[in-house]
């Protein structure tokens, strides 16, 4: 595959390889391509190459989406991009901001994708809105680097825990090998990936598998990272992305700590003066301001820690690094808790959480480690699940590996006064019967076409899950679905026997206390 091997490697053979991951069922296989890929990497380009075949871009959002991305130049007839070139170019989209940095970019698109053939354009458009999907995530990546530098996997993985840089971390692993991944540490001020939950069915069976535990709330809020060093503090997102700048409430009450140097991690809220939290959208509008930084206040619960004085303190069992938790963050900003081995106790913390307008509960084994960056084991998060009966308005054809099926489904309820009232759209929890039974389906329900969506009579009904109903302007009925994902097609009912939009509004309200 590799006739550029000793040179640079150009973007058509990334293009190649993500096309034959996706296309690979078995992980094994997946991870032998991309091995082989990050092995014909030059260093020069290992660290932007190894990203793009995770599917994400170092550089994080750089202000490109799929508006951004009309008229844009014919395909070039000759492959001649190489990964440098890329890396240069998104580099400079990354970087324009201010007065004009539209056109400006509109330019830069123009320029990449004039040189881009047909299969690369489709590629570098994924890329760059973040819609890659390959089958290649960043685990799997992550094993296919450590199989390319001759490493153990569990070391590239807690370098990129502590880095979260993927592409820094082949580089480490290339030059240096298992000693430079072994000195990849925690530091303050370089946020780390925050770890991440398992779903429990119920309380009971995620107290069945953990046993004892701590059993905390589970707030609907914006994730942080909090680090504080020599009076200085610096908020992070889930994303890693520095926002200190936008939450002065939150820098405040860091500062207030009895500590040198602290690594917190936590969830930033808005909540109405009676201690409800505002809709999530209230949460993130605030959160996402750059302007607004006392338009609504929002109020920090840090509910783990991972560094404290000088020490890293994250492969700490939980239950050690609570009790320091408790001794540091007064307790009008920690998450309510209880450790408990009792069904009925879990029950009731959980109805109580749920009645003060809260989103569920999270059951954390008490010998578990912060497992940055994964979604381990130890923690499991219970919500209550919704379930509606919805119409299929329309759908899309897919890409990646579901390229050739009809994937991305619309989603109606029904309006009692006639017709359906769109809530959003999903590709979640469909199995590869599920979707070519639907390709075949909607292919014979459809009326129209609109580029890569095709409309169809409104007669199928869907059963969809979600976590709840958020409100949005961007559809007509003034909400949208969250977290949906498909749970079966009921061929038992007919489109007259859907829910209502009266009915996803009782959901809504149920949940806000509106």
């Amino acid at each position: 595959m590799w006739d550029n091997l000793g040179s640079v490697m150009l973007l058509k053979d990334v293009v190649v390889v993500s096309n034959a991951v996706a296309a690979a069922a078995a992980r094994n296989e997946k991870i032998a391509l991309l091995a082989d890929a990050v092995a014909a990497l030059d260093e020069p380009e290992l660290a932007s190459g190894v990203s793009y075949l995770a599917g994400v871009l170092p550089e994080g959002s750089i202000g490109v989406g799929y508006a951004t991305l009309r008229d844009l130049p014919s395909p070039a007839a000759q492959p001649e991009l190489t990964v440098t070139d890329v890396e240069v170019a998104i580099a400079e989209l990354a970087n324009l901001s201010g007065p004009g940095s539209t056109a400006r970019r509109q330019e830069a698109l123009h320029r990449l994708f004039g040189r881009a053939t047909d299969d690369e354009h489709e590629f570098l458009a994924a890329l760059l809105v973040g819609g890659l999907r390959q089958g290649a995530s960043e685990k799997v990546v992550m094993d296919a680097v450590a199989k390319a530098s001759g490493v153990p996997a569990t070391l590239v993985r807690r370098a990129v825990m502590f880095s979260g840089n993927l592409g820094e971390v082949a580089t480490i692993a290339r030059r240096d090998g298992r000693e430079g991944l072994e000195r990849v540490g925690l530091r303050i001020f370089r946020p780390v990936l925050p770890m991440l939950a398992k779903t429990a069915g119920s309380a009971a069976a995620g107290l069945d598998t953990l046993g004892e535990a701590a059993v905390e709330r589970k707030i609907d809020g914006a994730r942080i990272q909090a680090h504080l060093a020599g009076g200085e503090v610096r908020i992070f997102t889930r994303n890693l992305n520095d926002v200190t700048d936008r939450l002065p409430e939150i820098v405040a009450v860091v500062q207030q700590l009895n500590a040198s140097s602290v690594l917190l991690d936590g969830e930033a809220i808005a909540l109405q003066p009676n201690g409800r939290p505002f809709p999530f959208q209230v949460t993130m509008a605030r959160f996402g301001s750059e302007t607004e930084t006392h338009s609504v206040e929002l109020t920090p619960f840090f509910f783990d820690l991972l560094h404290l004085d000088g020490s890293d303190v994250l492969d700490l069992p939980l239950v050690e690094r609570i009790e320091l938790l408790d001794r540091l963050v007064p307790e009008n900003y920690r998450l309510p808790r209880l450790i408990t081995a009792d069904p009925a106790e879990v029950d009731d913390f959980f109805a109580t959480t749920i009645r003060s307008g809260h989103e569920g509960i999270m059951i954390k084994a008490l010998d578990t480690r912060y497992e940055a960056g994964r979604r381990g084991a130890g923690w499991l998060k219970v919500k209550p699940v919704h379930t509606l009966d919805l119409v299929v308005l329309a759908v899309e054809w897919g890409s990646g590996r579901r390229h050739g099926w009809l994937s991305n489904i619309h989603l109606g309820a029904r309006d009692p006064e006639g017709g359906f009232v769109m809530l959003g759209k999903t590709f979640k929890g469909m199995t590869d019967a599920i979707l070519e039974w639907q390709t075949k389906r909607f292919l014979e329900l459809e009326t129209h076409r609109e580029g890569h969506v095709v409309y169809v009579r409104p007669e199928q009904v869907v059963e969809i899950a979600i976590d709840g109903v958020q409100r949005s302007s961007r559809y007509p009925g003034g909400m949208a679905l969250r977290f949906a994902r498909v749970k079966g097609y009921r061929e038992d009912k007919t489109a007259a026997e859907a829910d209502t939009i009266d009915m996803v509004r009782a959901v809504f309200e149920g949940q806000t206390g509106a």
